[in-house]
Order: C-alpha cells, then sequence, then structure tokens
C-alpha cells in the first residue's frame, strides 16, 4: 500500500481523475498517482473503508493506493479481499483514529488461489454484488419516498390544500386560502414562552439551591426527546422554579439545520422537575384553545417548514430563530376538539410511516449482512463460483 499525497483545494485543478480519501470521492483533478484500476484504502478517519477506482485517480494523504505495480494478484480480487478482512480494527493512532500501513500488513488474508481462480471470484462476485447493490439503492430510494409520503400526508391532513397551487396574495404565499372554520392566528396569541436556564460558573449558589436534570439542545429531536445523555445543575431554588418544563410544553431549539429549525417537541413529563437551556425554548399553550400536538405537527408541514426557513437567521452552516419569530408563527385554529381529531390522523400517518421504516431498515441490515457473508464465502473458498449460481443471495427479498 503506498501513501497518497497531500493536495490542497487551491492547487486542484477540475480534470478526469477523482479525487479519494478515507471518506471516499471529493472532487476531481487533472492529474492522477495511480494507475487504472485502483484501490484505495482510508487511512486517517474513516480507516479501513475500501473504494474500488476502475479509471484510477488521486489518493490524498488521508488514505492508500494499490495498483497493477503494488500487487501480483488481480486487483478486483484484492478488493474483495480487503472487504472481507479487518482492516478497521484497533487504531493504532492515539489522536485522529488511523491505520497503520504496518499494522496492515499483519492482517491474516486468504492464501490467493491461480489467477485465473481469482478472476473468476471477482466475476462472480461483481454480478452478486451488483444484484445486491442494486436492491440496497432501491430500498433507500423507498426509505426517501416514505418519508417525502409522510410530509406530504401530514401537510395536507392539518392544512387541507396546502400542496396544491397557492394563489394567496398575503405574507405567506404558500398557504392555501383558510376556511373561515380556522383562522391565522399569530401563536403569541394562544400560547406562551418560557425562555430556558443560562450555565453561569458565577452563580451564587450559597442559599436554597437545588440539583435538578437540565435539558440541552442534544436532547431535543425532532418528534422526539433523547434521554441518553441527559445532564445535571445546580441553580437557586426561585431560577428552578422559573425554567422548570410541565407536561404538555412544546420544545423549539433556537439554531441548529436549517431544515430542522422550529421542529417542535411536546414533552411528557419524562424527568420529573427537569430544567432546561436557553437555547431551547418551551412554548405553553393555553389549553382551551391551542392543543400541543397539534402546535407541534404545525412545525413538521410545509407550512412550519417554509416559515422557518423563511424567517430564520442562517449562517455558514447553520441557522438560527428568535423568541419573537416564535411567537409571530402564524397558525391556522379550529376548535380544540377538531386540533385534536386532526392531530391524531396525522400522528396515526406518522406511526404507519414510521413502522414501514423500521421495515426497510431491517431489510438494509440483512442485505448488508448478505453482502458481507458472500464476499467473505467466495474469497476464502467456502463454494465452487464456477458452479454457483447466487440465486439464493437475495431469497426473500425482492425489488
Amino acid at each position: 500500500m503506498a501513501y497518497g499525497d497531500s493536495l490542497a483545494s487551491e492547487m486542484r485543478v477540475d480534470g478526469d481523475y477523482p479525487v479519494v480519501g478515507s471518506g471516499g470521492t471529493s472532487g476531481s483533478h487533472l492529474l492522477s498517482n495511480f494507475r487504472a484500476p485502483g484501490i484505495v484504502v482510508g487511512r486517517k478517519g474513516s480507516y479501513g473503508s475500501v473504494y474500488w477506482l476502475p479509471m484510477g485517480g488521486f489518493a490524498i494523504d488521508t488514505a492508500y493506493y494499490i495498483d497493477e505495480r503494488l500487487t501480483s494478484a488481480d486487483l478486483r480480487w484484492l478488493y474483495y479481499v480487503l472487504q472481507a478482512v479487518d482492516l478497521k480494527g484497533p487504531s493504532q493512532d492515539v489522536g485522529v483514529p488511523g491505520l497503520a500501513r504496518e499494522a496492515a500488513y499483519e492482517v491474516p488474508v486468504p492464501v490467493p488461489p491461480p489467477l485465473e481462480e481469482q478472476r473468476r471470484i471477482a466475476d462472480f462476485l461483481d454480478v452478486e454484488i451488483a444484484r445486491i447493490d442494486r436492491l440496497v439503492d432501491l430500498r433507500r430510494l423507498q426509505l426517501l419516498r416514505l418519508e417525502e409520503r409522510a410530509y406530504a400526508a401530514v401537510s395536507e391532513t392539518l392544512i387541507p390544500g396546502i400542496l396544491g397551487f397557492s394563489q394567496s396574495s398575503g405574507p405567506w404565499p404558500w398557504l392555501p386560502t383558510m376556511a373561515d372554520d380556522r383562522p391565522l392566528v399569530r401563536l403569541g396569541y394562544v400560547c406562551r414562552l418560557q425562555n430556558g436556564l443560562t450555565v453561569d460558573s458565577k452563580r451564587d449558589l450559597s442559599g436554597d439551591v437545588v440539583t435538578r436534570p437540565y435539558l440541552r439542545v442534544a436532547n431535543v429531536q425532532a418528534g422526539h426527546v433523547d434521554l441518553d445523555s441527559v445532564v445535571e445543575i445546580t441553580v437557586p431554588r426561585d431560577i428552578a422554579n422559573r425554567t422548570s418544563l410541565r407536561p404538555g410544553d412544546v420544545l423549539m431549539t433556537e439554531g441548529g439545520d436549517l431544515d430542522k429549525l422550529g421542529r417542535g417537541t411536546v414533552w411528557r413529563g419524562e424527568l420529573p422537575d427537569c430544567l432546561h437551556q436557553n437555547h431551547v425554548f418551551a412554548l405553553r399553550p393555553e389549553p382551551d384553545r391551542l392543543d400541543g400536538d397539534y402546535l407541534a405537527l404545525m412545525t413538521r408541514t410545509l407550512h412550519g417548514r417554509c416559515y422557518f426557513e423563511s424567517t430564520g437567521s442562517r449562517t455558514t452552516n447553520l441557522a438560527s430563530t428568535n423568541s419573537s419569530k416564535i411567537m409571530s408563527f402564524p397558525i391556522p385554529l379550529p376548535s380544540v376538539a377538531a386540533q385534536r381529531a386532526l392531530a391524531g390522523e396525522a400522528q396515526a400517518v406518522i406511526e404507519n410511516s414510521q413502522a414501514a421504516k423500521r421495515l426497510l431498515e431491517r431489510q438494509l441490515g440483512l442485505l448488508s449482512e448478505r453482502r458481507q457473508a458472500l464476499i467473505t464465502a467466495a474469497v476464502t473458498g467456502q463454494f465452487d463460483v464456477s458452479t454457483a449460481s447466487g440465486r439464493n443471495t437475495t431469497e426473500g427479498i425482492s425489488a
């Protein structure tokens, strides 16, 4: 395995050769540093990753490369062998995870059969792995379409007509004309906003203090609260009383990825007396006018996405909102009974979608396992590829 070369972004000239590192292809270059075909193996970061480059390329210094000058084996057979063995064992580096070349050379591999047999194995795997990879691509496409369908169904359930062409001339041009029984109302008219707690090492803790769970931005996800890692904080009791969450509060984060900005999650009281970070807003609906589940789902509709993405402040990688913009969010407001019925319909769509998603993800896991098992069995000689058809490699999983 030969070391890749340093190639700063300003030195790259777009060309015919892919630039490949431990994480895969990242652009192109006019020149190559290994012959076609070639193999690239991750050295830093995603170490042990293996890529096949049929037209050659430029391996950067986070990776190794192998071409015909560096092995007497058939390169395609070797590519499959490197996927069958464990190159992702314990990192040899203290800092950034990495694969030392000396450690890689110590990894046991199958004794190479004659070149003709190596090529037969590679030909067999080319066909069978392509079949599995095609199924993987189809499953991933199904997952994408499933997410799009749920998004559309929830949007249309809560705001009928929003998926059609809007002729609205108001400030929210993506909205259809609202029915008389669901007028648009600013969120601030039917909901209070509670700001969270700032961590302050200089805060006086000499008096009456309490130690409570402390919900941070990382704990608030789209549609659920992640409680796998919750810290505690000690603050004066009066501050804790002002920043405690109540069951039914709708949580929103101040900043994050633009497509997730403003997504609401209902707090169900999972942790008693839980406090929340200042970058997490707690919205407290008036119970006789606004249902919390309806509000949380409304933020996940096309209307919610258009509003928060158009009003969010953007930086290079992140976006942010503020309490004023949140409280100005216009929501259709039917009766509370109607809100609950609509929220129930939308939630049923989401749950059905999640059940289908779990099945597809399980199939993806099985396909990954079968892909790995087939490669390992073929390169270690567990069956004769000249008589194997491969028809059973995807048995029970159809396109």
